[in-house]
This record gives structure tokens, C-alpha cells and sequence, in this order.
């Protein structure tokens, strides 16, 4: 179960986006996706002040939810 490890909160600094990853079917890559946080559950407020502590979003009250891309 190692890929339990990667589930969490992923942010993409170019589309100002999350994703939230509970399952193995894609895990985002670096260095377009940055791990955020474990913690599925987390809101997108929380989201936006975890990316505003780390400094790695600019814009941090516009970050949106994004989708899984669709597997070929």
C-alpha cells in the first residue's frame, strides 16, 4: 500500500488548481504538481491558507478546485 502515501492535496502552480487524490488511479507528477497536504478531507479555504503559508501560490484566494484527468 505505498501508494497511500501519495494520496493527499495536490497543487498546480500554472492553472492555480488542486486535486484531491484518495485513490491509485492517478497520482500527480512533479514538477507541474506540488503534494500540498495528506489530509484528504481538507477545504479549500484551508487549501488556500496552506498555499499562502508556503508561499507557493501568488494568488491564493483564486485557487479553484481542477479535475482527474480521464485515463486513455
Amino acid at each position: 500500500m505505498q501508494q497511500v502515501s501519495k494520496f493527499g492535496i495536490y497543487f498546480n502552480a500554472r492553472d492555480n488548481q488542486v486535486v484531491r487524490i484518495n485513490s491509485p488511479y492517478w497520482i500527480p507528477q512533479e514538477p507541474h504538481w506540488v503534494f500540498l497536504t495528506p489530509e484528504v478531507n481538507a477545504t479549500l479555504l484551508q487549501i488556500r491558507e496552506m498555499a499562502r503559508e508556503k508561499g507557493i501560490s501568488s494568488g491564493a484566494d483564486s485557487i479553484v478546485w481542477g479535475t482527474i484527468p480521464l485515463k486513455d
